[in-house]
């Protein structure tokens, strides 16, 4: 029996505990720095601790701290307009909750809703969530096992998988049973594995030929991070749904979905709910996030650094190729990832691993300038070389 309260043990950390973090940096209580590029799972959007961010909260949280959505916050209001000034046009209705999984799970639920239909179409690598739902419909083999063990085997047989950028099966497994087409436009957790304009265009006209929704989640491909506000507006599809999160408020719970006339048809009192999401800090955290991305044009440098990165990666040896859009980037190298993120940890650089075992993913905050890469770029070819 134990003795104390402790944290299951189902993350596998690194030895280093940050106590103090600054645009692209960590630091420990010895002092010891650490070049972030994976920004805690690309929560650290703006880079760690933005001073905007830490104004914006604590002069919220001095004020109020928290309500719930039984009553009208000003600044929900004003982080509604931001997003409708930001996202594609005709999304414009906005539901708030405390993650990218959960607006996920509402994003289907209205799919369901609006079509009266059961099935889900979700490609091959794909992941959106790590709930009984969401794991429902990933696209990737070990997390949907976990739902089929946690009882989730309705779920799981009401979900079609497509193989990735297989525009052709796509419309054979599209039809008037199915209630909506998920897709992230690049998958994370693949390995920053980029789906094409075509398969995206073609996603668009499948639903829009049998009725289904299309629903983009930008969970990590959203606010910027792959050069544009969503990556939707990069490859030039609007989807009917987009949900957000991740980095949405550098880092407080909020996740967001959007919708447009379509799916808010016939909303009303009570039909969707949350305690927490859209509460004033995070609202607050976010709006200030969205400001500085807009004001100091992130999504730009986001395309313009993840130039930079892929031109320089390709030409190390060990590389094989890089994948991804903007600052969401999959190194697929020769051998296997993990040593070589254990190597770049020790010289003092963090990376992400991905699904794949040969990839390496960055997902560094969108502040990034070239003077911060020159450390990586001299361990990684150390590393390789």
């Amino acid at each position: 029996m134990l003795s104390r309260l402790v944290e299951l043990p189902v993350y596998a950390r690194w030895p280093f505990q940050p106590v103090r973090g600054a645009g692209c940096y960590l630091w420990d209580a010895e002092g010891r720095q650490m070049l972030d590029l994976y920004a805690g799972h690309a929560v650290a959007l703006i880079g760690h601790a933005h001073p905007a961010v830490v104004a914006a909260v604590n002069r919220q949280a001095s004020e109020l701290m928290f309500y719930s959505n039984a009553l009208p916050l000003a600044i929900r209001d004003t982080l509604v307009a931001q997003l409708a000034s930001l996202a594609p046009s005709g999304l414009d209705r906005a539901f708030f909750v405390n993650s990218g999984a959960e607006a996920n799970e509402q994003a289907v639920a209205l799919a369901r809703r609006a079509t009266g239909r059961r099935h889900v179409v979700s490609i091959d690598g794909g992941f959106h969530g790590r709930t009984l739902a969401t794991l429902s419909l990933s696209g990737i083999d070990a997390y949907r096992e976990r739902a089929r063990l946690a009882g989730g085997e309705p779920l799981i047989a009401l979900t079609r998988h497509c193989p990735f950028d297989d525009a052709g099966v796509l419309e054979q497994l599209v039809d008037e049973d199915v209630a909506a087409v998920i897709v992230e436009p690049v998958q994370g957790l693949a390995g920053a594995r980029d789906l094409s304009a075509e398969f995206l265009h073609r996603a668009r006209e499948v639903c829009d030929a049998t009725g289904a929704v299309l629903i983009f989640d930008e969970v990590q491909t959203g606010c910027g991070r792959t050069g544009a506000f969503t990556a939707g507006q990069l490859y030039g599809v609007v989807p009917d749904a987009i949900t957000l999160a991740k980095g949405i408020a550098s880092g407080l719970p909020l996740g967001a979905l959007l919708v447009g006339t379509r799916l808010a048809e016939g909303i009303g009192l009570g039909d969707l709910g949350t305690t927490f999401g859209g509460a004033p800090v995070p609202c607050a955290a976010a709006a200030a996030t969205l400001s500085v991305l807009a004001g100091e044009r992130l999504a730009a440098n986001a395309q313009s650094m993840g130039t930079t990165l892929r031109e320089r990666l390709s030409s190390i040896p060990g590389v094989s190729r890089v994948t991804g859009r903007g600052l969401l980037l999959g190194v697929v190298l020769d051998r296997a990832a993990k040593p070589v993120q254990r190597a770049l940890f020790e010289r003092g650089v963090l990376v992400g691993s991905a699904h794949d075992a040969h990839t390496l993913r960055l997902l560094p905050p969108l502040v990034l300038e070239a003077d911060h890469l020159s450390s990586f770029f001299e361990a990684i070819e150390e590393i390789l070389g």
